[in-house]
């Protein structure tokens, strides 16, 4: 009987580790500061990005009291090749290729919150959207492409390839819903995204996700469902 049970625990810490194949109405739990503790993210797609759209909702209470990392996207060329970060008291930070552009906010609802980031080369014009509400568009890195295998990491900002964490920045909170694709959605896609639809992602994709989760990472039911 313990022997059974010892495989049962064993099958779902794997379960946990490796993750499910479809994480639609799960949310990867960071329950309290580190800095070891993190999802690592595969891509479907492994080719470099002349645009994309990354859309993902999380839930913290962190905007009041300090900085935090929001979706990490390092390749070799630039451990910021795609960056959301929230600053304390300024707002969401968006960074393409290791340059960035500050889109001020005062502080985030206590809530959970939406948020739709896009970029394209061509012009450089860079979106974000909190909410259901667009920002005003500003242009970053004009002529810039994102490079391939990239490190793909949520709960913590890389300042190197793939690592140099800092407990200071990492997220504690719910972070799901996490859909990535290699262009720029329209307005129409993105509402019809944060009303619940998927559009086919098909760089990263919540309903057939590739991930690893280290240190202490929960999979519980989302809370905004």
């Amino acid at each position: 009987m313990e022997k059974l049970l010892w495989r049962f625990l064993t099958m779902i810490s794997l379960s946990q580790a490796f993750g499910h194949e479809d994480v639609s109405t799960w949310a990867f739990v960071f329950p309290k500061v580190s800095d070891t503790s993190y999802v690592s993210l595969e891509a479907e797609s492994k080719e470099p990005l002349n645009a994309f759209t990354v859309c993902l909702r999380f839930y913290t209470a962190l905007s009041t009291v300090r900085s935090f990392s929001i979706f990490s996207y390092a390749t070799e060329k630039s451990y910021n090749d795609i960056l959301l970060f929230w600053t304390k008291d300024k707002g969401y930070h968006f960074a393409v290729g290791g340059p960035e552009v500050l889109f001020t906010v005062s502080e985030i609802p206590q809530a959970p919150t939406h948020i739709y980031a896009s970029w394209e080369s061509a012009t450089g014009i860079v979106e974000l959207w909190v909410d259901g509400k667009p920002r005003v568009r500003k242009s970053l890195n004009e002529g810039y492409t994102v490079w391939t295998n990239a490190s793909i990491i949520l709960g913590q900002e890389q300042d190197s390839y793939g690592g140099r964490f800092d407990a200071k920045q990492s997220l504690v909170g719910d972070i799901g819903d996490v859909n990535m694709w290699d262009f720029v959605l329209s307005p129409e896609q993105i509402n019809a995204v944060y009303v619940g639809g998927t559009l086919s992602p098909n760089v990263l994709n919540w309903r057939s996700l590739k991930y690893k989760a280290q240190g202490e990472v929960f999979i519980k039911p989302q809370l905004w469902s």
